[in-house]
């Protein structure tokens, strides 16, 4: 039984309905009954159906389920991703690009009666709290229980999202996903931005098909703010709360493999922990944001759950990650421990189970494998948990009007340019440190050191149209908020010694750079200026514990402004908006080429 009056949605599940034929079409409603129906239902399918779910130790790992997926549906797949806007130009350089009626008619093939002997699952969920002026609605189809268990945790899944929607509106974003015969010949994710529309087919990987996700909070989203005068970002959200009890906050956007989670879920150093400081967590991946009445800027986490990579995740490396998965998570593709039905990975710690199953499914012995070279998880193994299992998630995490934000932090993997943090001059010139966003790769990843990735904003994946018209965007949505706009701030964790060594100690540390970044942003301590930003005085970093290893000979090294490389990554940038984007069709604005320039002339003065 449909679970809302509205036309606009009736009419498009009908329209759906007709297209895949399924044998049965039933609602989500969010009830536990019917959640636990779902849940008896995919894990009693018989062993070989690539459907399967299993549940875990009950006394271990209360309410958790584990899945695996084919082994050539593992990832996102940027090849296979489209945007798909009537022009060209309004996709741009970082996207993919097919004509919407073209896409469409390669794809209604495809769709035509795939749920057939099937049932499908209407899904509507809240992309933020329900009642959330920054919220938003999502309907999505999907044939698979996987989607339905998961999109629970990552939304606010049910009746209840119909809330923000009313019998009128058609602000939805109609979200249509088969697994089909995961084919990844004819495997498609594909946007079409002017729609509201998300189509995803011949996938059952997670970030391909919780379409709320990445499809959804970033790619849709972010055309939708360009429109409508907000922001969507790949940025984890944190606030920091100080010891008289107030609270900041800060949103940060990174590259992957640069610590962003841990950084959400980060807990201070025992000298901080003392005097009463706290961090707590909003979000890990995604911030939606938007001016207030105030006319500052406040961010929500559209999501309700963490969508986490689980190799490397630890006691150590992230306790507060590792808690959110102790009960009613979702673990696909790690291995499993058979000994006592409980779940393992890489880096989880020493002891590999014996009795193990790999994320293939095949039965071996975990430290003969692993000996072999092999891996028990895959590397892009995931977890999917509750943000309410997150031992600092903020008191403000469901709060309708968001957390007011006070600095925008971007960051990146380099091995020497690039100085510990600095601070923007301004909002254009914090914008260009955004647009500059990049990391080098290691041997390990690609065999040639040092080459740069441009990552913007680390949205490159992810910007739902033009990456030149985000760039304005954001220059505009600054020129919005004027004096009252957040300063900006560029991080790096990763600089390295003449033999390779990491300066800064990281994880619970980068507290202390936070803490200068908040005392920059409520006007209590001087910078020294340089040709590139506002650099810390070497006094104003609190270095309280670790003199040892962050010595004064340690500290200048990781303030350095070295010219001559700061030349080369100017040049390095032009090349970047000539060559990669102005020349691939993107408009790179006018203020960003002159950012440049100015950078330019204060490193030769």
């Amino acid at each position: 039984m449909a679970l809302t009056n509205n036309k606009n949605v009736l009419a498009w599940v009908d329209e759906m309905v007709a297209l895949t034929k399924p044998d049965q079409v039933v609602w989500i409603d969010g009830s536990k009954e019917q959640l636990d129906a779902l849940t008896e239902e995919v894990t009693s399918l018989p062993e070989g159906n690539r459907d399967k779910m299993y549940k875990l130790n009950p006394d271990k790992l209360p309410g958790c389920l584990y899945h695996r997926t084919l082994p050539n549906d593992v990832a996102r797949v940027e090849d296979r991703t489209f945007i798909c806007t009537k022009n060209k130009e309004d996709a741009g350089p970082t996207n993919n690009w097919m004509d919407p009626e073209e896409m469409k008619a390669k794809l209604t093939p495809l769709y035509d009666g795939v749920m057939k002997g099937r049932t499908m699952y209407v899904i509507p969920y809240s992309m933020g709290p329900i009642g959330s002026p920054l919220a938003k609605v999502g309907v999505e189809l999907t044939d698979s229980i996987y989607v339905v268990l998961n999109m629970n945790i990552m939304t606010r899944m049910g009746a209840d999202a119909f809330k923000n929607l009313g019998d009128v509106s058609d602000d939805f974003v109609r979200g249509l996903h088969s697994k089909a015969d995961v084919d990844p010949e004819n495997r498609y994710i594909v946007q079409f931005p002017e729609e509201n529309t998300i189509w995803s087919i011949n996938s059952a990987y997670g970030g391909n098909v919780l379409l709320g996700k990445k499809c959804f909070a970033l790619r849709i989203a972010s055309f939708q703010g360009k429109n409508e005068g907000w922001m969507a970002e790949h940025m984890l959200i944190l606030g920091v709360q100080k010891p008289n009890g107030e609270t900041v906050y800060i949103t940060a956007a990174f590259p992957s493999a640069c610590g962003k989670t841990n950084l959400a879920m980060l807990i201070p150093p025992e000298g901080y922990q003392k005097d009463g400081y706290k961090v707590f967590t909003v979000g890990d991946d995604i911030a939606w944001m938007k001016p207030g009445k105030d006319g500052r800027l406040y961010a929500i986490n559209p999501e309700n759950g963490f969508f986490g990579v689980a190799p490397g995740t630890n006691e150590k490396s992230n306790p507060n990650a590792l808690a959110c998965t102790r009960k009613n998570a979702i673990f696909t593709n790690v291995a499993l421990n058979n000994e006592d039905n409980t779940v393992w990975w890489e880096k989880l710690d020493k002891n590999p189970p014996v009795d193990a199953t790999e994320w293939k499914g095949a039965k071996v012995n975990g430290p003969e494998f692993i000996a072999e070279g092999n891996t028990l998880a895959h590397p892009n193994s995931r977890f999917t948990a509750p943000a309410e299992n997150c031992p600092c998630i903020s008191p403000e995490f469901n709060n309708p009007e968001g957390v007011p934000i006070s600095a925008i932090i971007f960051g990146g993997r380099r091995a020497s340019t690039t100085p510990l943090v600095y601070q923007s001059f301004d909002w254009t010139h914090g914008t260009y440190i955004g647009s500059a966003v990049s990391s080098e790769t290691t041997a390990a990843a690609t065999g040639a050191v040092g080459v740069l990735r441009h990552d913007p904003m680390a949205m490159k994946p992810f910007i739902g149209y033009n990456v030149g018209d985000y760039w304005a965007h954001w220059l505009e949505m600054g020129e919005k908020l004027g004096d009252k706009a957040p300063k900006i701030f560029n991080v790096n964790w990763f600089k390295q010694d003449e033999e390779g060594n990491f300066l800064w100690p990281g994880f619970g540390d980068n507290m202390r750079v936070l803490d200068w970044i908040i005392k920059r942003c409520e006007g209590k301590v001087d910078a020294v200026e340089t040709a590139i930003g506002y650099l810390p005085k070497k006094e104003d970093l609190n270095l309280t514990g670790i003199e040892d290893e962050v010595t004064p000979a340690v500290l200048d090294k990781l303030l350095a402004v070295d010219t001559d490389l700061w030349k080369k990554e100017i040049a390095e940038m032009r090349r970047y908006y000539q060559d990669d984007i102005a020349a691939k069709g993107g408009k790179v604005p006018a203020e960003l080429m002159a950012e440049l320039d100015k950078i330019e002339a204060r490193l030769n003065k």
